[in-house]
């Protein structure tokens, strides 16, 4: 019988710009639940304990609001936020494209 691994993102994560790059393009989706799951693999991917005693959080509540059922605080994503060394920056989002109106013929 073949025996496989389970695959884990984080250890692709193996330097500061690949993680920002990849929480910048969760952020970019707009979707939460994928905003929650990058961050909670670039914190793993830098080690939960260190993240989570940088951030002043308890480890097990850290993997706990970072899982996949997690829904972590505002408060808590800035903390970890910082814990990693990141920053969070607004710009204006692209305009969206409008049907043009086909004129008759």
């Amino acid at each position: 019988m073949l025996k496989t691994t389970r695959f884990d993102a984080a250890g692709y994560l193996d330097s500061e710009e690949r993680q920002a790059a990849y929480i910048t393009a969760a952020l970019e989706t707009g979707d939460a639940a994928f905003v929650r799951d990058a961050l909670g693999m670039v914190a793993r991917a830098r080690g939960m304990g260190r993240v989570a005693k940088t951030a002043d959080l308890n480890r097990e509540s850290l993997y706990k609001a970072f899982g996949a059922s997690g829904n972590p605080e505002f408060g808590t994503v800035m903390r970890v936020m910082r814990a990693l060394g990141l920053t969070l920056a607004v710009h204006p989002a692209a305009p969206k494209r409008s049907a043009k109106k086909r004129r008759a013929a």
